[in-house]
């Protein structure tokens, strides 16, 4: 799982990276929670909370089996 999750997230580094932000996959549970550290404008900008669910959570949930969320370390 933590192979196709790092996959999906580097797939999603250049459209981050347009805004000037990124995503760093930190760790999975067992519960299936997806914990990434999010950078440069993803971190503070006031869109953080949008772009770690609607776009990130959003994606992983789709693409890998597993995955119940998304949350900032």
């Amino acid at each position: 799982m933590k192979a196709q999750i790092i996959d999906v997230l580097t797939q999603l580094s250049p459209y981050l990276q347009r805004d000037g932000g990124d995503v760093r996959f930190v760790d999975v549970n067992l519960d299936g929670v997806v914990i990434v550290e999010l950078l440069g404008a993803c971190k503070s900008g006031p869109t953080m909370m949008g772009t770690l669910k609607q776009v990130i959570e959003e994606q992983l949930i789709y693409e890998v089996d597993g995955v119940t969320c998304v949350i900032a370390a």
